[in-house]
């Protein structure tokens, strides 16, 4: 019998002790203070508490005046597919998504909060909203600098890479966050952006540089090349989305490297494609129960966002 998410995760409090015990043990072994590291990496600082209430706030003077629309339930269809063959062969699910309205995907926090170091499993922040779908987001706690607007709230405001945008008229781009702003790219009519990357496709074709790609964090540029779980997003048409989880790193699934993630996403009729966080953060969870199996163990890894369907 599959265990349920309940027996198959520890204890938050044992999740932030372990946490924190494995940043300190890396921290320290390239010589950042510790003092300094636990502030940093593990303390979590919050910038805005009940961010839930906040959007709630901004969209009802949003929708001031206007009447309602009614709206059909999403669609999600959820399948499992393999990838390549012997020792290189990998596991990955896609979840084709139909909205009626683009704000039928939305975003949440961990803890409902918004902040650094704030984390808490994907599944629990699904159920924490009631989600029916969700997967890993951009884990936009890690770092200090990306333009975040979630759900119409523009939470950061820092353009340092390539993002992806997703429009209130349901389409998706890949953009280069420092030649806008978070406030022109609202003006726009941005819903959600997204801030790891790197892209994968535009207008239809797979994005050249993928295969020198990599993760710029706090503590410098981090290759993420190789075979490794995966996690991405890809619009076929507006309000028609796949999101794409590959398992990997275990004796059942190797993994993909980015190309060929884009290459998944631009079979799969992906029109614009981005990279999520990866690794043991790659999540996908459906009426509650966990898809694939982030750590080759049956655990989740604590995150600080989601990317969800009611």
């Amino acid at each position: 019998m599959t265990p349920t998410p309940e027996a198959r995760r520890p204890r938050r409090h044992r999740l932030r002790r372990r946490l924190a015990a494995a940043a300190i043990a890396l921290l320290l072994a390239v010589g950042v203070p510790s003092w300094w590291a636990l502030n940093r990496y593990v303390v979590d600082h919050v910038e805005v508490a009940n961010a839930s209430q906040r959007e709630e706030q901004v969209a009802a003077e949003a929708s001031t005046g206007t009447a309602a629309s009614s709206t059909d339930a999403p669609q999600v269809t959820v399948t499992e597919h393999t990838y390549g063959s012997g020792s290189d062969q990998a596991t990955y699910y896609v979840a084709d998504v139909v909205l009626s309205d683009i704000t039928q995907l939305r975003s949440a926090f961990a803890n409902d909060a918004f902040g650094e170091n704030i984390v808490e499993y994907p599944s629990d922040i699904a159920s924490d909203v009631g989600a029916a779908f969700a997967v890993n987001g951009d884990y936009y706690g890690f770092r200090t600098t990306g333009i975040e607007i979630r759900n119409g709230v523009l939470y950061r405001d820092e353009g340092a890479r390539e993002g992806a945008v997703i429009y209130a008229d349901g389409t998706m781009d890949v953009y280069d966050e420092t030649s806008t702003s978070g406030q022109e790219l609202l003006d726009a009519g941005a819903w959600q952006t997204l801030s790891f990357g790197p892209g994968l496709v535009h207008d239809g074709q797979v994005m050249d540089g993928i295969d020198t790609a990599e993760v710029d964090t706090n503590l410098g540029n981090h290759s993420i090349q190789g075979d490794q779980p995966r996690t991405a997003i890809g619009m076929i048409s507006a309000n028609h989305y796949v999101f794409v989880v590959v398992d990997g790193r275990s004796s059942e699934s190797a993994g993909v490297t980015l190309t060929e993630l884009a290459s998944i996403m631009q079979d799969l009729g992906a029109t614009e494609a981005y990279n999520l966080d990866g690794g043991g953060s790659s999540t996908m969870v459906s009426d509650g129960s966990l898809v694939n199996d982030p750590l080759g163990k049956g655990q989740e890894r604590g995150t600080s966002d989601i990317l969800w369907v009611g």
